[in-house]
């Protein structure tokens, strides 16, 4: 017999106890920058070594964190379950906790890219400075999605969606575009499970939708044992 599919979607929140910081705080600055002078094709043309400091600085930051018991959970959902996640974090705490399917729809932080070629990516773990290039002389980017940029890897995750038994959003708000589409390819009458402090959806929103109104620590192990305990 075929596993169910679980189909999880991630955000800030998800990341947010491992001590990283979400991407935007309330006046929408991050570390006194105006997020589109750090995370804009317009911000990297005008100043590109803030640019790149600003994510190195993210990417030290991500060495000095570890996956919390949310991300640990889910990658224990994959012993009975078929799971894939699709997460608009840029950090790896999910594979650092064994998931093995995750689409990163916003890119990865531990990557970079040709400024030229974007299919030319390398692993990259160290400051990334003006003057690393690809091999034909190119500046390197981070391989991440800025604000005005396609997001190559919303169509697979769609597809991804719409093959769901079960869906699980946790610490997004799903009001952002176009991540807050995908929930609507799900087949209808999927249980939906919508795990958030604060959130900012109601059940009548959904069909099927259960809002568990706790952090991703205290929501999702829980959680993740009540599956197992429906395949008994």
């Amino acid at each position: 017999m075929s596993k169910q599919k679980i189909v999880v979607l991630t955000g800030a929140g998800m990341s947010a106890e491992s001590g990283l910081k979400t991407f935007r705080d309330e006046n929408g600055l991050w570390e006194g920058h105006d997020v589109m002078q750090v995370a804009s094709p317009q911000g990297f043309a005008r100043n590109p070594e803030l640019v790149l400091e600003f994510y190195n600085q993210r990417r030290r930051q991500l060495m000095d964190v570890v996956p919390n018991k949310g991300h640990l959970a889910l990658a224990e959902l994959e012993q009975g379950f078929d799971v894939s996640i699709v997460t608009q974090n840029v950090d790896n705490l999910h594979e650092q906790a064994g998931s093995s399917h995750v689409v990163h729809l916003h890119g990865e932080l531990f990557k970079v890219r040709s400024t030229v070629n974007e299919n030319h990516v390398l692993e990259w773990k160290k400051d990334l400075v003006l003057g690393d290039t690809d091999d034909y002389g190119h500046q390197l980017r981070p391989h991440i999605v800025w604000f005005g940029e396609m997001v190559p890897m919303l169509e697979t995750a769609a597809k991804i969606t719409q093959m769901a038994d079960i869906v699980i959003i946790i610490g997004t708000s799903m009001q952002v575009y176009p991540a807050a589409s995908l929930i609507h390819y799900a087949p209808d009458q999927t249980p939906i499970y919508f795990v958030d402090p604060r959130p900012n959806i109601r059940s009548s929103d959904f069909n099927n939708l259960t809002v568990i109104s706790k952090t991703a620590e205290e929501g999702v192990p829980p959680l993740v044992t009540d599956l197992f305990n429906s395949l008994l």
